[in-house]
């Protein structure tokens, strides 16, 4: 699914064009800051602390093990917004009450769900997806997944 080069900037075409940089979002963030500029970034599963900037990720899920479905995470700093670009996927919010089930929502090409600040979900592939997700990773929590007491609803 990558391109042969990873991160590329086009020369400007006069004193006047600024360089523009062509960016492959399968190896690469786009990390949207504060100061109103965009600046792309080398893959990395986890935030400095630092890292306090929107992020935007895309990555192809071809099985539960791509998308950490034996995890819960949560984004304390800020909601999430997960968009299936092709494929399909199945994304968990873990219930706030331990006796209700967990809600299921079905993401297909084209949709896109907004994950609350600070709830616990997750991902299972229901068919090999390219996924997109915007966030601040800043201080995301991941844990592990117990199927003792967890139902789940469509």
């Amino acid at each position: 699914m990558t391109a042969g080069l990873t991160l590329v900037t086009v020369r400007a075409m006069s004193d006047t064009t600024p360089s523009i940089t062509i960016v492959d979002l399968f190896t690469h963030d786009l990390h949207f800051e504060s100061r109103e500029t965009i600046r792309a970034d080398q893959r990395r599963m986890t935030a400095n602390d630092s890292d306090a900037d929107r992020r935007l990720t895309v990555f192809h899920a071809e099985t539960d093990d791509d998308v950490h479905a034996d995890h819960w995470e949560k984004h304390p700093l800020a909601d999430e917004a997960v968009c299936c670009l092709h494929g399909a996927i199945r994304l968990h919010f873990r219930a706030v009450n331990p006796d209700t089930p967990d809600d299921v929502v079905q993401l297909r090409p084209g949709q896109a769900a907004i994950v609350p600040r600070d709830r616990w979900h997750r991902f299972e592939v229901n068919q090999p997806a390219d996924l997109l997700a915007v966030t601040v990773r800043r201080d995301t929590q991941l844990e592990k997944r117990t199927t003792s007491n967890e139902k789940t609803h469509s």
